[in-house]
Parts: structure tokens; C-alpha cells; sequence
């Protein structure tokens, strides 16, 4: 990249031009609202649950102020110094976030449960590269990540705004030379993008709402905003105080009316974004201008930082949030004095802007640098002895299922984590089975287009039986592929996340929107069976769709019933004999968490049965209505639950995450799953 961009035909015009950037007091007061709907909503203010539009108004200010100055050099100079406008980012920006970096994984390995803070270190590592928001866009995507907050997680609007750093001045100034006779060019361009990304924005929305919430090109439109405001003001404009108090008011109405359920961004962004263009439009704001809101603005970048990891890290109550959040504010002043300012205003690189990309660089490197030592080298869980292989004492049990009984008893007694623990903690939460890699598991979002024929075991072999659910029939691929290649059978997989066999119609729960993908291929996988004609179909499902039922039913029991004679009529048709294995329990939060921190006590994070067996009613009718239809059902809480559900049983850990077993765990009840169904060939 060479130093300048150039115009041909722009020389220095001091006379028409202005000498620098005007200072907008009101913009540094906007920040200032933008901050605070932020942090009020992460404390958990009542009303405020919407305090997320904060960070759109931060875009449309980026904006606008970014390209007010580079349009500003442009008038000035006739050229854009890029290496000394980057430095300037790279000495105001990097030097804080790294140091909170460095803060917050030092407070994560002491506050926070060992077996996360690997996954803390990679999404430090996304902080300091500036890409955090592609990876939680990624993990958004993904039925089975993790989606437990993480303390960086806020770093992502922060990655948004770098990308549009990097990218933005580059195009301004190429635009700015190849328009040198079409001065219209540039406005042109950044309207017709603007116009694209909100369009993929809205689209992005209805088919990946994580990717539309963190993407930077469903972001980018409101940046765009902000600079197409940018270059339609010259500067002269009169004050219009109405339309800034009419913008206040939008901002702070998004802030009021919307909340997690908002479909967001899309549509519901422009009364914010437009809201904020028409504070700044209006050239001034006496509320904004004032002292208070002034400082708490210049304070904004700091706290914003602060807020979360001192959030997360120390939880609490609403009034200890609100105090984390006042001593978050604390640190942003005194990083403000201390550090901030001292290294903006230093003259070490202000003559030399290489300096400043060399300082900057190496506070990325450092910040990466410890992120990837805490992965290489993350805190241990202490753990016990060594225990008898869980397995080996069901092989050599004359009972087994009264051995793993046995074994359900005595688990919640005990204390430590076994030194053999099956699968460790970092493997179960990384676990993904053969449906999944090649695409025989549908995720959330995206069409049926599995790379193989979704056969198993014994390929070649002459009788299938077919694994068909949601993600609670997943779970059970790595037992019934033992039990195909045992009796040399093929094993074909289809399945979904929270796309339930049963004949419903769906809500998705993270886009808040009608689930017709479930639909859809629900109803090519019931073709699909059909054709097949395969000698047994195991079917499994979650429970936990009570509240994700479509038009909210009167008699959401009736419709549940209804959904699964649906389904079994067309099994029974299509397959020679039909099983149903119930559902497993859903844990109030990760059973890793649970057993790190307990690691002397790891029997008292087994629930009571009854506080994690959802939905008894609809779990009851499920089996009475396929014992009606003489469909085989198999109920696995025998070999999960006794009066408690332990997480480990003997050495194996029993969940992968709240609501699905481990592979290891599957895989030890096999065994007793075996007899339990019907694998003569039924007539039909």
C-alpha cells in the first residue's frame, strides 16, 4: 500500500476548504446516550431491554466522523496520508484494548470455570485480531456451540467498526482519484452499497439471524448512514434543535420498545440509525453539549470496554450490576488519564505515523500472545483417582442394567472428578459425529444438501434401519451405530436441529421467526423413507417444544398429539417396524461448569429427576399414543436418573452440554437399548 492517495485535480485549498475537522460537542454528548442505553441494558435495567440500538448509534457516529475527516484531507490536501490515519486508530484504539484484554483473562482464570477458559482464550483471540464478530456469527449458526456468553463477546461491534476502518479510507480515496471529473461518484457508490446492505441485511435476517445481528456486511449500511451524512454536509448548515430532540427520541423509543425478541437488525434498525443521523443533522443539541454528558462521552470507548468483563466476571443482582457497571466507569476514567491520552498525544510516533502502526501491531501481538498461551496452556480441573472403566463393569456384570443402576445410585456420593474421566471435558465440548460432518444433520439454517447418502455401518448390507429426530435423536448415533455393525446392518441418519419428526409447525427460537425449512424437510426425509422402505425406523425428539409452537394453539396438548399420529401413520407405512425412544433431561446449565467448580463435591451437581424431566404430560402421551398405533417406545430415563440425574456415571461424563449426551455415554447404554427394539422385519 503505498503512503497517499492522491487527486490529480485537487490541490491544497485552505481558502475553501476548512483547516481541520470541526469539533461537535453533540456527537461527543451522543456517545454519551449510545453508552449508557448499553451499559443500563446489560445491568438489567427494567424497560431498557433494548438498550442494544446504543451500538447503532455508535456505527452511524463512526461513520460519519471517519469520513468527515478523510473528506476533510481530501478539501485540505488533496490526498489521504493512510499510514498516518491509521496510526492515529491504532494509538487511540489498541493500546486499551489490550489491556482489557489482558485484565479480563487474568480475571477469567480466577473467577471463571476452568473448563471455559480455553474456549475465553480463542475468543480473546478474536478480540485482539478485531474478528470476534465472525465468530460468534459462526457459533450463532451452530444448533450445538456453545452459546453461553463469553467476556469478550462485546468486542464484536468493536471488530465491525475496525473492518470498516481498514476497508472505507482505501475506497474513499480510490473513488476520490478514479472520480476526479465525477465528483457524484463516490456518493454514488456509497449510497447504492447502503442500499445493498440494509437488503442483505433484511435478508440475512429471515434465513441466518446470527450472521444479520453480527455480519459485517448486514452492518455495514449503517455506517454507510452515517458517512453518505457526511459527505451530503458542508459544514455551513443552520441549527434545527427540533430535529435533534425528534432523533433523541427515536434512539431512546428503540431502546424502550424493542427487547431480545425484536427480529433485529434489519427494518427495526432504521428507527434508531435514522434517529441518530438526525441528531447529528441537526447540528447542535444543548442537552448533549452539556459538561455531564460530554465527559461521560469522551469516557464512552473506555467504559464500554470495562462494563462487560466486570459484568460478566462478578454477577449479581441488579444493584451489584449497577455498582460493577459505576466501577467499570471508574476504570474508563482512570485508563482515560493514564493510559489513553498519554499515548495519543505522545510525540514518540506523532512525527513518524510508522511508529504508531508498529506500536499498535505490537499490542494486537500481545494481546494475542497471551489469548494463545491461556489455550495452550488453560487452567486444569484437580481431579481424583482413576475408577473401573464404567463399560467394563456392564460387560462383566451378569445384569447390566442392574450394574448401571447400581452405579446411578451411588454417583450422587460422589466427590471427586475421575483422573479417567471419558470423554474429558474439552472433547465433549468440541464432539461432532459423522451425520453432522456430512451435512446428514441439518443445521438451522440451510437447505438439505447432504454430501454422501447418509449410510452408516454396514453400507452394503441388506437391511436398514433408519435414525430419524431432531438433535435428541442425533444423541443416539453413536449407539445405534455399534448396534447396525453388530447385526451387519446399514444405518441411515436423518435429522435436524429443533425440527422435532413430530407433524408441527415451528417458531426457530433465535430468529424469532416461522421455522418453513423444518417443514420442508420433514417432508423430504418422510419421502426419502418412504422409498427406502427400510425394516425398522427408530424415531426420537425433544420436548421442549411447548413454546415454540406456531400461532400460539389454544390447546397446544391437542396439537402435539396430533403431530406425532401424523408422523407414525406415514412410518408405519413406509417401514417394516417403528421404535420411539423418549426424550433425555434438559440440565439447568452446562455440567462442565458444574463439576469444575465443585471438583470435591461433584455428586451435588446431580438435579433432582423431577426438576430436569421437562414436559411429563407430553412425554406421556407421546408413548400412548404410539402404543396405540403398536409403535415400540423405549424410555431412557432408567438408565440416566434414579431419584437424581448424576453428570458422571462410573468414569463416563453423561452430557456434552444442558440437553444432549455424550457419544461415550450412548455408546454404554447401547447394550440395554439393543433388546428394546424390534429388529424382525414386521409385516405390513
Amino acid at each position: 500500500m503505498t503512503s497517499t492517495l492522491s487527486r490529480p485535480d485537487v490541490r491544497p485549498a485552505p481558502a475553501a476548504a476548512p483547516a481541520r475537522h470541526r469539533h461537535r460537542a453533540d456527537i461527543e454528548g451522543l456517545r454519551a446516550v449510545a453508552v449508557l442505553l448499553v451499559v443500563l441494558a446489560h445491568v438489567g435495567v427494567p424497560g431498557l431491554a433494548g438498550g442494544f440500538v446504543g451500538v447503532d448509534v455508535f456505527f452511524v457516529i463512526s461513520g460519519f466522523l471517519i469520513t468527515s475527516l478523510l473528506r476533510s484531507e481530501l478539501l485540505r490536501t488533496g490526498r489521504l496520508d493512510l499510514p498516518r490515519f491509521y496510526a492515529r486508530r491504532a494509538v487511540r484504539l489498541l493500546p486499551l484494548a489490550t489491556l482489557v484484554i489482558a485484565a479480563t483473562l487474568a480475571g477469567a482464570w480466577f473467577l471463571a470455570p476452568p473448563t471455559r477458559f480455553g474456549g475465553y482464550a480463542a475468543d480473546a483471540v478474536g478480540a485482539a485480531t478485531y474478528t470476534m464478530n465472525l465468530r460468534l456469527a459462526d457459533a450463532g449458526t451452530d444448533y450445538f456451540a456453545d452459546q453461553a456468553p463469553s467476556p469478550f463477546q462485546h468486542f464484536w461491534s468493536l471488530a465491525v467498526e475496525e473492518q470498516f476502518y481498514l476497508i472505507w479510507p482505501v475506497l474513499i480515496g480510490a473513488l476520490a482519484i478514479w472520480g476526479r471529473r465525477r465528483r457524484w461518484l463516490p456518493g454514488a457508490v456509497l449510497t447504492i452499497g447502503t442500499l445493498a446492505s440494509f437488503a442483505w441485511s433484511a435478508h440475512e435476517l429471515g434465513r441466518a439471524a446470527p450472521w444479520a445481528y453480527f455480519g459485517s456486511l448486514s452492518r455495514a449500511w449503517e455506517l454507510g448512514a452515517g458517512a453518505l451524512l457526511a459527505l451530503l454536509l458542508t459544514g455551513t448548515e443552520r441549527r434545527r434543535p427540533w430535529l435533534g430532540r425528534l432523533g433523541l427520541i427515536a434512539v431512546v423509543a428503540g431502546a424502550v420498545m424493542y427487547d431480545e425478541a425484536t427480529p433485529f437488525p434489519g427494518p427495526a434498525a432504521l428507527l434508531p440509525v435514522l434517529g441518530t443521523v438526525a441528531v447529528i443533522a441537526a447540528g447542535g443539541n444543548g442537552l448533549l453539549e452539556t459538561w455531564p454528558m460530554r465527559w461521560v462521552g469522551r469516557m464512552s470507548y473506555g467504559w464500554y470496554l470495562w462494563h462487560w468483563p466486570l459484568l460478566f466476571l462478578f454477577p449479581g443482582g441488579l444493584w451489584a450490576r449497577a455498582g460493577a457497571a459505576a466501577a467499570a466507569l471508574g476504570l474508563a476514567a482512570i485508563s482515560h488519564h493514564l493510559l489513553e491520552n498519554p499515548v495519543r498525544h505522545h510525540r514518540f510516533w506523532q512525527p513518524y505515523p510508522r511508529r504508531g502502526l508498529a506500536f499498535g501491531f505490537a499490542c494486537s501481538a500481545v494481546a494475542a500472545g497471551l489469548a494463545a498461551l491461556g489455550m495452550i496452556f488453560p487452567p486444569l480441573v484437580p481431579t481424583g483417582n482413576a475408577v473401573p472403566d464404567a463399560r467394563g463393569r456392564m460387560a462383566g456384570a451378569a445384569d447390566p442394567a442392574a450394574e448401571l443402576k447400581q452405579m446411578i445410585a451411588a454417583a450422587p456420593a460422589a466427590t471427586k472428578v475421575p483422573a479417567n474421566l471419558t470423554p474429558e471435558f474439552e472433547t465433549a465440548a468440541s464432539e461432532r459425529s459423522a451425520p453432522q460432518e456430512e451435512g446428514c444433520h441439518v443445521g438451522l439454517t440451510g437447505p438439505f444438501q447432504p454430501k454422501t447418502d447418509c449410510a452408516f455401518a454396514n453400507t452394503d448390507a441388506e437391511h436398514t434401519v433408519v435414525l430419524f429426530g431432531d438433535s435428541h435423536a442425533l444423541q443416539w448415533f453413536p449407539a445405534m451405530e455399534d448396534l447396525a455393525k453388530k447385526r451387519n446392518w446399514r444405518l441411515v441418519v436423518l435429522t435436524r436441529s429443533a425440527c422435532s419428526p413430530a407433524d408441527l409447525e415451528l417458531q426457530e427460537r433465535r430468529a424469532q421467526r416461522r421455522y418453513a425449512e423444518c417443514d420442508t424437510w420433514r417432508g423430504q426425509v418422510l419421502k426419502r423413507i418412504a422409498k427406502l422402505e427400510p425394516d425398522l425406523v427408530v424415531v426420537s425428539s425433544s420436548v421442549n417444544y411447548r413454546a415454540l409452537l406456531a400461532g400460539d394453539p389454544p390447546d397446544p396438548d391437542a396439537v402435539w398429539k396430533a403431530g406425532w399420529t401424523r408422523t407414525l401413520i406415514k412410518l408405519k407405512r413406509a417401514a417394516g417396524a417403528v421404535a420411539m425412544i423418549g426424550d433425555t433431561p434438559f440440565l439447568a446449565g452446562d455440567p462442565a461448569d458444574c463439576l469444575a467448580t465443585r471438583p470435591a463435591a461433584i455428586g451435588t451437581c446431580a438435579p433432582p429427576a423431577d426438576m430436569v424431566v421437562l414436559e411429563p404430560g407430553w412425554r406421556a402421551m407421546m408413548r400412548a399414543t404410539a402404543n396405540a398405533m403398536r409403535v415400540t417406545t423405549v424410555d431412557p430415563l432408567p438408565w440416566l436418573c434414579a431419584e437424581r440425574c448424576p453428570l458422571v456415571v462410573g468414569n463416563r461424563l453423561v452430557y456434552r452440554d444442558s440437553n444432549h449426551m455424550t457419544g461415550a455415554y450412548a455408546r454404554l447404554v447401547a447394550p440395554l437399548l439393543e433388546p428394546k427394539l424390534p429388529w424382525g422385519r414386521k409385516p405390513r
